[in-house]
């Protein structure tokens, strides 16, 4: 099954559009690929091809080969994903002794453009090892039911489906390269000592001490599972609370401010401005 879809200019403006969607099961022995493509997207897997936009490819059954201007031939197995970056040539490949089943959904536009700059996704690393997932093949196959029907506003909604797919590549991945549950499970118990004490904080410091933990070693494991600093996500949570406060409590802002320990409503409404962009009262004005 593969489909081409059409775009317009209030697509383009969505910030990202698909361009194709579909799947093809190539059993052992059998030709690949099935389909034949037009010129945009013709693909031989002897010479590779490059392409002007992304692809998520994910092979759901059996295993084979892929390659990639940024990375060396290697072996993939089931439960891969293949990110394919425009303008990079690549090439994969069913195993032809084991055949593969395979999703795929082409798209391009600003959204993805951003996520690459800023490197969640980068050509030297392409490939995913998620596993299984029936939940991101019912989205592929969410893709091509909307893409079938082409009804009004299909494109934004089967993009953001795409947007869907990549965080929860991502997430997995993430998660995947946090295999010491010793290291988890001490950044959570230091998450429920932040929580429990926003208004009576322990520094980043007597935290690490209180787990027994080196703060350096604490600092560094906490930042790189979390993306913050102990000591920002600290501020986050007083933020939270601040929001909680201004929106249910009776308490004036000066009563807020001595409560999550700021020096003076002065430091407190700096501090929610600079968050927020508004002031705490503006905040609660809004809120009511």
């Amino acid at each position: 099954m593969l489909r081409y879809l059409t775009i317009s200019t209030a697509d383009e403006e969505w910030g990202i559009v698909v361009t194709t969607v579909g799947y093809q099961f190539i059993p052992p022995k059998g030709n690949y690929p099935l389909s034949r493509h037009p010129e945009d997207y013709n693909f031989q897997p002897q010479t590779g091809r490059i392409l002007n936009e992304y692809q998520l490819v994910y092979i759901t059954k059996g295993s084979g080969y892929f390659a990639s201007q940024s990375g060396k031939k290697q072996k993939i197995q089931s439960g891969t994903m293949i990110l394919l970056f425009p303008g990079e040539w690549h090439s994969y490949y069913p195993d032809p002794d084991t055949g593969w089943d395979e999703y795929w959904v082409g798209f391009r536009g600003v959204h993805i453009d951003r996520r690459v700059e800023k490197r969640f996704f980068n050509k030297e690393e392409p490939l995913f090892n998620i596993g299984l997932s029936a939940t991101i093949v019912g989205l592929y196959e969410d893709i091509m039911k909307f893409a079938s029907q082409e009804k009004s506003g299909y494109q934004q909604m089967i993009s953001s489906i795409v947007l869907h797919i990549l965080g929860s590549v991502f997430y997995k991945q993430r998660n995947k390269a946090f295999t010491n549950n010793y290291v988890i499970d001490k950044i959570n118990e230091a998450r429920i000592l932040m929580k429990e004490n926003i208004e009576n904080p322990l520094s980043p410091e007597e935290i690490a001490a209180h787990l027994g933990l080196g703060y350096s070693w604490f600092r560094r494991m906490f930042k790189e599972y979390t993306g913050v600093s102990p000591a920002q996500y600290q501020m986050q949570l007083k933020l939270m609370r601040a929001k909680e406060l201004l929106t249910a409590s009776s308490l004036n802002i000066s009563e807020i401010a001595y409560q999550l320990r700021f020096e003076n409503a002065g430091q407190f409404s700096t501090f929610f401005r600079k968050k927020e962009g508004v002031t705490p009262s503006q905040f609660r004005e809004r809120a009511h």
